[in-house]
């Protein structure tokens, strides 16, 4: 394992133990990097209309698409980071 990815997972283990639950535009983005991150860009059927979390997690990832799952997985690093300090 890369030393890269062992920090993605740990971050992925800390963003759990913050004290405070980050707002939701802060937690969409976690979202999208940490899946970018670990799957790489975004994949299978949009969310229906009605499902309107599910449609705000997809748009967040697919956002990122064509960025490299080692530049997401730094970019979640850091995001973790700076909410814990």
């Amino acid at each position: 394992m890369s030393k890269l990815q062992a920090s993605f997972d740990k971050a992925a283990e800390d963003i759990k133990k913050l004290a405070e639950r980050p707002d939701n535009d802060t937690l969409l983005k976690l979202y999208a990097l940490y899946k970018q991150g670990a799957d790489g860009d975004v994949s299978g059927p949009k969310p229906g209309f009605f499902d309107f979390v599910g449609t705000a997690k997809y748009e967040a990832w697919a956002k990122l698409k064509g960025t490299s799952q080692s530049e997401a997985q730094q970019k979640y690093i850091d995001l973790v980071a700076k909410l814990s300090a």
